[in-house]
C-alpha cells in the first residue's frame, strides 16, 4: 500500500488552516469498489469553505467516482467513514447535501434542442422557483456569463466554451455554496480555458467552495489553494502547489554574469555552485524558497558582487505527478 504525503502550512495572514468545523467537505476513509476493482482505497479529504481544491490524476484514477459519491450520485462502500458536505451527513441527510451543492460533470448537461434561456428556465423549474423568480435568475446568470446575445439561440449552435459557461450558469440557479466541477475545461481551446478559470476564481471570491477535478496540471497550479494527487485509488500527496513542487529534487538558481572577473569572484564566494565557464553562469541547488534565495544574494552582497541575471527554476506539477506516481507504482 502506497505512502501518503500530507503537507500543512500556516496562512499568509498568520492564522492556522481551517479546522474541521469550517470544512465545506470532509471525508474519512472514503472507499468504493465495483466488483473486484477497488477504485477508491480509503481517501481522506478536508476542504475549507471558500477555497478551490483540485483532485489531480490521470483517466481512471477515481476522480469522477469521488465526485459522484460526494454529490450523492453514487453510494460509498459500507466500510467508508464519516462524510459531511456543508455540515450535513451524506449517509443520513442526502437531501440536505443536494440542496447545498451544484455539479457540472465532464459531459455537458445542456439540451442542444432548446435555447440557452430555455435551458436556464428548465433548471429554475427543477429548483421549484416561481415563474417570476426563475426568469429573474435566468436573466441575471445569462448576463453574468456573457450569454445574453446567444440566449434565444438553440444551444446546439454554441461553441464548446459557451456550452461550458451555460452549464455552470445552470448549476448556479440553485445558489449552491459548494460546486463540483469535473474536468470542466476538457476539450476547450486555450482562450476558453482561461475564460473558465476567471469564472472559477469569481465564484470563490463570492464565497463558493469549488471541488475541481482535472487532468491539466497547469490548471491545478493556476487555480487551486490545495491539490491532492490521486493514484491507484489513494492520495499520494496533498498540499499547495509550491509545497508539492518542493517534494521533487532538481530545483536550482542560475546566476549569469557578463564580467569574467565578477564571475570568478562569485564562483569563489559560492564554491558549491556548478560552473559553466563558457557562458559565465553558476548553478546552485535550491528549493526556490525565499530563505534560500536570500541566503545566496546575501553571500554575493557580502563579497560585493552583483549578478547580471538571476533565474529560479523549480520543478512543475508534471515533475511532481510523474515522481509520485512512479514511486507509488514501484511499491
Amino acid at each position: 500500500m502506497g505512502s501518503f504525503v500530507m503537507l500543512t502550512t500556516s496562512r499568509a495572514d498568520g492564522r492556522q488552516p481551517s479546522t474541521a468545523t469550517s470544512a465545506a467537505i470532509s471525508a474519512t476513509n472514503l472507499r468504493k469498489s465495483y466488483g473486484d476493482k477497488l477504485v477508491l482505497d480509503g481517501i481522506d479529504l478536508h476542504i475549507p469553505a471558500g477555497s478551490i481544491f483540485a483532485l489531480l490524476g490521470p483517466n481512471g484514477a477515481g476522480k469522477t467516482t469521488a465526485v459522484k459519491i460526494l454529490s450523492t450520485l453514487v453510494s460509498p462502500d459500507a466500510a467508508s467513514g464519516d462524510i459531511r458536505i456543508a455540515g450535513h451527513d451524506l449517509a443520513t441527510d442526502p437531501q440536505a447535501v443536494r440542496a447545498a451543492i451544484g455539479v457540472t460533470g465532464q459531459f455537458s448537461a445542456v439540451d442542444g434542442l432548446i435555447t440557452g434561456e430555455e435551458n436556464m428556465l428548465l433548471m429554475a423549474d427543477l429548483h421549484h422557483l416561481s415563474r417570476r423568480e426563475g426568469r429573474r435568475t435566468a436573466a441575471r446568470l445569462l448576463e453574468r456569463f456573457d450569454l445574453v446575445d446567444a440566449a434565444k439561440k438553440p444551444a446546439s449552435t454554441y461553441s464548446g466554451g459557451m456550452k461550458r459557461r451555460l452549464d455552470i450558469a445552470m448549476t448556479l440557479v440553485g445558489d449552491p455554496r459548494i460546486i463540483f466541477l469535473d474536468e470542466p475545461t476538457t476539450g476547450l481551446d486555450p482562450r476558453s480555458r482561461h475564460t473558465m478559470w476567471g469564472i472559477i476564481r469569481e465564484l470563490v471570491t463570492g464565497g463558493v467552495t469549488v471541488f475541481l477535478t482535472t487532468q491539466y496540471l497547469e490548471e491545478a497550479d493556476e487555480l487551486a489553494d490545495r491539490i491532492a494527487v490521486l493514484h491507484n485509488g489513494r492520495i499520494a500527496a496533498e498540499g499547495t502547489a509550491a509545497q508539492l513542487k518542493r517534494l521533487v529534487p532538481g530545483g536550482h538558481v542560475r546566476l549569469r554574469f557578463t564580467d569574467p572577473a565578477a564571475y570568478r569572484s562569485a564562483a569563489m564566494a559560492l564554491p558549491e555552485a556548478g560552473r559553466d565557464d563558457e557562458s559565465l553562469t553558476l548553478q546552485l541547488p535550491s528549493d526556490g524558497s525565499q530563505r534560500e534565495l536570500r541566503s545566496i544574494l546575501d553571500r554575493l552582497d557580502s563579497a560585493g558582487i552583483e549578478a547580471d541575471e538571476l533565474t529560479v527554476h523549480t520543478p512543475d506539477l508534471d515533475d511532481v505527478f510523474f515522481a509520485l506516481t512512479a514511486q507509488e507504482t514501484a511499491r
